[in-house]
């Protein structure tokens, strides 16, 4: 199964991306909050996939960030709900909105994404009210923006070879025991990312 893919993006759509990694090109089916989020075309993308296989059909479905991918499988994981539809919900409501909407029963709210009928809401809500904890847990306390140094570090991770998303996550896991210090966040997150030994060469050449 393709967990992630990272190249250039050759074509762009509100609803799929094309991305070329290894001379391959790959067509993959986002979410509108994806697709706002990429960069211009020819610039390098990072997507984490899920790979969904069915008889007749293999198809790519890509998201920036961990949240949107874990969302979207615990969508199609409710009854009556497929990965058209379920991009269709993340498409037309933000996570921020659709986890609590799930988590309190708010149908009203639900029924207003075109594609979920009544129906379709009350099993979702029945399916995932609970499951839907785990989303809205791994974001509370997370600031809303990331500092300066935050981000170079991201960088400096990227450019070692590291995914974007697992980068961010290994930033925010670090920063409470680093504190603003570039180096010290640098080297936290490294260690987070099980690299710190292997990279350590590489890091001590590039200071020389």
């Amino acid at each position: 199964m393709i967990g992630s893919l990272r190249g250039k993006l050759m074509d762009k759509r509100p609803n799929q991306v094309l991305l070329e990694t290894g001379g391959v090109g790959y067509v993959v089916q986002v979410p509108l909050s994806t697709f706002a989020g990429l960069g211009a075309l020819h610039e390098e993308a990072s997507l984490l996939i899920h790979t969904h296989v069915r008889e007749d059909q293999l198809a790519l479905f890509g998201f920036l960030t961990a949240r949107e991918k874990q969302c979207f499988e615990l969508l199609i994981s409710a009854s009556g709900v497929g990965p058209a539809l379920a991009l269709k919900i993340l498409s037309g409501m933000g996570i921020d909105e659709l986890v609590p909407a799930i988590r309190q029963g708010d149908l009203a709210q639900l029924t207003r994404i075109p594609g979920v009928g009544k129906k379709i809401a009350e099993r979702i809500v029945l399916d995932l009210r609970e499951k839907m904890l785990a989303v809205e847990t791994a974001e509370t306390g997370k600031p809303p923006t990331r500092s300066q140094i935050e981000s170079d570090v991201c960088s400096a991770l990227t450019n070692l070879g590291y995914d974007a998303r697992a980068a961010e996550k290994a930033v925010e896991k670090a920063r409470a025991g680093a504190g603003a210090d570039f180096e010290k966040l640098l080297r936290a997150a490294l260690q987070i990312l099980g690299g710190a030994a292997r990279l350590g060469g590489q890091k001590a050449a590039h200071a020389g």
